[in-house]
């Protein structure tokens, strides 16, 4: 079985402030455009990871010169002394926030043993609907890269705590405070990750796969849609051992007690906010919520949140496609209440429960943006890289 790979990891050299080089995942505050305002004022003139990515809030904002700056910048960092190596070991992530301490493990997956296809019986599986015209612009971002940074976020079931328990912390690598609330971090280099992978491996003995895709499904779908665009220019020989056909990720037991469980809400911007709420018809044993101007209003959902969400996502896409508007996706409560002050209309929905989620995936993937392993703040900042190339 070869699903896990110990990686040859980036880091950021000593003498590089960290505060300043880690930024938190591209697609969050997509409707906030101070707070990636806010990040640039703090990153600018310094090595920074902001300089590495593609906040998804300017997808459409000439990208094809933003993708250049981003390549041209990864090739200054790579050759400028930035980086620095580290081989032979996993990273043992420790992320403080208000949830708690989550841990994780930072390692590489082979791309040959993920699919994000919906009935994938692969080792690593996608979580959610994966939206393939979403996979073009982000492959032209990666196709010319010559290094990836990842936040994508595995999830594996561990209830027994076994991974962790394996782990032999040796040097600690970084521990620093995150910019724009994103709490403290932790990075420590684990000295025995042979047997920490074996222990990873005993996890799916009954069967069942090792890891689904929590956070970053998109991101890992790109990056095996470009590995397959790759491989059939490469000899055999290369296909086995080329950076590409293995993506970085981090690996977080879902039984984690800090590892929260967040409902990703949606926003719908329409000048017919009324019409869209007189229309909408929901039913079921669960309830959700309808936001305006600022005030929530209880409305029944089904009790199954998945499909309860597939039919909400269904009725809001007909109803743009009659009325006009846009639909976005928010992580948090207070960030949709905002949103709807100007007159947008939101929906709370529900959370799916730990308990529940490796069942439910048993029956194919989710809804797209279905749930977010806790609030935007605490989603997964750009710390580690990898070659690519």
């Amino acid at each position: 079985m070869g699903a896990i790979l110990i990686p040859e990891i980036l880091l950021p050299a000593d003498g590089v402030e960290m505060e300043a080089w880690a930024v938190n995942a591209c697609d969050q505050y997509t409707s906030d455009p101070a707070y990636w305002r806010e990040v640039e004022d703090l990153t600018r003139g310094k090595p920074s990871a902001y300089n590495l990515i593609f906040p998804e809030i300017y997808l459409n904002d000439k990208p094809e010169q933003r993708i250049a700056r981003i390549n041209s910048c990864m090739r200054d960092y790579l050759s400028g002394g930035v980086f620095k190596k580290v081989t032979g070991g996993f990273i043992l992530v420790e992320r403080t926030t208000t949830s708690g301490t989550r841990t994780g493990v930072v390692l590489a997956i082979d791309l040959e043993e993920y699919s994000f296809e919906a009935r994938a019986n692969s080792l690593i599986r996608s979580t959610e609907d994966t939206i393939p015209e979403r996979i073009p612009p982000r492959a032209e971002i990666r196709k010319n890269a010559p290094l990836e940074l990842t936040h994508a976020m595995l999830l594996y079931n561990d209830c027994q705590n076994a991974v962790l328990n394996t782990v032999k912390r040796g040097k600690v690598l970084y521990d620093f405070d995150l910019m724009c609330g994103g709490g403290h971090i932790k990075g420590t280099y684990i000295e025995n990750s042979e047997e920490v992978k074996n222990a990873f491996y005993s996890l799916s003995d009954d069967g069942g796969f090792l890891f689904c895709v929590g956070d970053g499904n998109h991101s890992l779908a790109t990056a095996k849609a470009c590995w397959e665009a790759l491989k059939p220019t490469l000899t055999d020989s290369e296909r086995a051992t080329h950076p590409a056909r293995f993506a970085l990720a981090e690996a977080v037991n879902i039984y984690d007690g800090a590892l929260a469980f967040e409902p990703i809400h949606r926003v719908v911007k329409t000048d017919k906010a009324d019409l869209f709420i007189k229309m909408m018809k929901t039913s079921g044993r669960g309830k959700a919520y309808i936001v305006l101007r600022g005030k929530k209003s209880q409305i029944p959902f089904n009790a199954s949140v998945p499909a309860g969400i597939r039919s909400l996502d269904e009725y809001i896409s007909s109803f743009i496609e009659e009325y006009g508007g846009e639909v976005d996706y928010v992580h948090g409560e207070e960030d949709l209440i905002k949103l709807t002050e100007s007159g947008a209309v939101g929906v709370l929905v529900p959370p799916i429960e730990k308990s529940a989620f490796f069942r439910l995936l048993s029956g194919g993937v989710l809804p797209r943006k279905t749930f977010s392993m806790g609030e935007g703040y605490e989603k997964r900042y750009y710390i580690e890289a990898k070659s690519i190339k």
